[in-house]
């Protein structure tokens, strides 16, 4: 049993060490993801297989928005025009997503960005890994 918690620990420790942000990452947070995976903080995950609804991700300097869209077989979107905009902030070597509207408010911190995943934690200790959207494409 102690060896197992030792693997753990040192697993978490590398897992931390290897998952800075930088500022030269942040344009890849730019387009369509679909959720993967969510990790709760007891340790439960729940896996994702096809997402009915995908999110579309702006950002502009330290501005950005959040748009919930479904994507179609024939390649358009169908969304609602909500938006949740977001102030990008850095503290330490993190990024922070800060999200504000009439009714709350809330913080994500960006834990990994490439280009092709990004995964970020709520306040909560929820944490959500996400995967670039790739459209079903139906040959004619």
């Amino acid at each position: 049993m102690a060896r197992f918690l030792l693997f753990i620990m040192c697993f978490t420790l590398l897992a931390c060490g290897n998952s800075t942000v930088g500022q030269e990452d942040l344009p890849y947070l730019n387009g369509y993801w679909e959720i993967n995976e969510v990790v709760f903080p007891d340790g439960s995950q729940k896996n994702y297989g096809i997402n009915p609804v995908i999110d579309f991700i702006q950002l502009e300097g330290e501005q950005g928005f959040r748009k919930k869209m479904q994507p179609k077989f024939d390649g358009s979107y169908h969304t609602s025009n909500q938006t949740e905009s977001f102030k990008l902030q850095q503290s330490h070597e993190t990024y922070i997503l800060s999200y504000q509207n009439n009714l709350n408010q809330w913080e994500e911190t960006l834990i990994q960005l490439d280009s092709l995943s990004f995964t970020i934690r709520n306040e909560e200790g929820v944490q959500y890994s996400y995967k670039r959207f790739q459209p079903i494409t139906i040959p004619k």
